[in-house]
This record gives C-alpha cells, structure tokens and sequence, in this order.
C-alpha cells in the first residue's frame, strides 16, 4: 500500500457531524484529504437501507475525487459495495477471514501494543492504525491512550511499514504525531468540528 494515502485520512458518520454529512465529507474531499473510511456507530446512527443508502453516496463521492473509500468493521456492507477496503479492530472480523472473502481490498488494523502489531502484519494487514495517541472523546470506549513514545517505538521496529496515528489528533498536534513515526493522521471532530474545513486540512497536511 502507497503510505502516502494515509497522509489525511477523514473518519466519519453521520452522528460526527454538525451540519449535513455529505457536504462535509464534500468539503474535506475538496480540501485534499487523501482516504476516507465510513464508521457509522453509535446512538443514532444510520441502519439498514438509509445505511447502505448514505455508504453509496459517500463512496460515489470519493470515486469522482479518486480517494480510497474505506468501511469500518461492517464486511458484508464493503463486500456488496465493492469498496476499496475495510478497517477492522481487535474486536472485529479476523484478519485472514477477510482477506479470504476479499482478496486485493485495503485492510487495515486497529493496534495498541506490539503483539497485535505483530499480528496484523503476520495476517496480512496493508497498514494500522496506532492510537488512540492523545485522549480522544469522539470513541466512548477508546482504550488508555497509546502514547507518541509508543507510536515511536513501532516506526523504529518497523521502518517502513505504513501507519496512521489517530486518537486526539487536531491541526496544532499534527506535526509532532509525523515526527513520532506516522505516515499520516486519523482525525474525526478535527474536521467535522471544523468552521473552515480546507484551512484544517492544509494544516493537518
């Protein structure tokens, strides 16, 4: 997997956002983020047809802006759409499962120490996620945060494996989260949160 693809990556649902969900995916595809994944949790979140209706549009937007469309955890979801790829956590899918069902997809895996970093590579996974690396709000059940030390603790061992840091991460942290090891930066509330959608794109870049 190209690591530059990790650069800007938006994580989003419907329950993230203040105003309309699609404009602002719209606005951050405009801005230059670099891969998008669709994680639809949480009290009030999207089900059943109004789900797959909205994954649809979002995907159908990120093709005419040539940007991976990734779908967190729901398999059979990125199967029926042919999305580009899935990111799974610990909790989720095993690994090579997926890999069985959708062979040439981009996978990638939530990690928080270095069994489970050793495993997803072992598995198969294109890149992960390392986090959470500052204290998040956005995931109720985030696990204590990871930490830069651990992030770059991960990036000497492995030097060229590609990761993403996610967890806390806004446009004045941005920087020391590359500097610790990261290909790129996972940001939720960052972006939906936003009043100026490219100026915080350009910073997170």
């Amino acid at each position: 997997m190209n690591a530059d693809l990790l650069k800007v990556y938006f994580i989003m649902g419907t329950i993230n956002c203040k105003k309309d969900p699609l404009q602002t995916l719209k606005e951050a595809l405009e801005a230059g983020i670099t891969c998008f994944q669709l994680r639809e949790k949480g009290e009030g979140a999207l089900t059943g047809t109004a789900y797959e209706e909205f994954a649809y549009a979002c995907q159908k937007m990120c093709q005419r802006y040539q940007i991976p469309f990734i779908i967190n955890d729901d398999v059979e979801l990125a199967l029926k759409l042919n999305a580009d790829g899935i990111h799974i956590g610990q909790e989720d899918l095993s690994l090579p499962a997926f890999r069985e069902r959708a062979k040439g997809k981009i996978v990638g895996v939530s990690v928080h120490n270095i069994e489970e970093m050793e495993l997803a590579i072992l598995n198969g996974a294109d890149y992960v996620g390392i986090g959470p690396i500052y204290k998040t709000q956005t995931k109720k059940d985030a696990k204590p945060p990871a930490g830069l030390h651990f992030l770059s603790t991960i990036r000497k061992q492995f030097v060229t494996f590609p990761i993403v840091g996610i967890g806390g991460i806004t446009e004045e942290n941005a920087s020391i989260v590359r500097s610790s090891g990261a290909d790129g930066v996972s940001v939720i509330s960052t972006i939906c949160d936003s009043t100026d959608i490219r100026r915080t794109v350009e910073k997170l870049q």
